[in-house]
């Protein structure tokens, strides 16, 4: 039997990250809006941006222990601590998504985004 060779084109398996922001005490400004319009649209067109959008400040937070589950409406955070917004990326490694995230986070200013790769289907 022959070996196959694989390219390194063939391994970049293209993998999803969930990057979200908290919110700032800053007001966004026409500027502001117009930047992330453009870097959205970017995004969009190259096919890595899945997924947008704001978070609601409350919620609901279901808690289970054993058989018992326990249904509690929000907020619960300070609301510095909570998540603002995501943006769901498709791409071939960790240090893009760093990058796009390095990105927005020139866009929007001081602040702080978080970045998780997410696992499954």
């Amino acid at each position: 039997m022959g070996r196959t060779t694989i390219t390194p084109e063939q391994t970049e398996i293209p993998m999803r990250y969930l990057m979200t922001t908290k919110p700032t005490d800053v007001a966004p400004d026409e500027n502001l809006f117009a930047a992330m319009g453009a870097f959205v649209e970017e995004l969009t067109a190259s096919g890595v941006l899945l997924a947008t959008g704001g978070l609601a400040p409350n919620g609901v937070r279901l808690v289970s222990s054993g058989d018992e589950i326990t249904v509690t409406d929000g907020p619960f955070a300070e609301a510095k601590e909570a998540v603002a917004g995501f943006a769901l990326i498709e791409v071939r490694s960790e240090e893009e998504a760093v990058e796009l995230a390095r990105r927005f986070r020139r866009i929007v200013g001081d602040g702080e985004s978080v970045i998780q790769q997410v696992f499954g289907p």
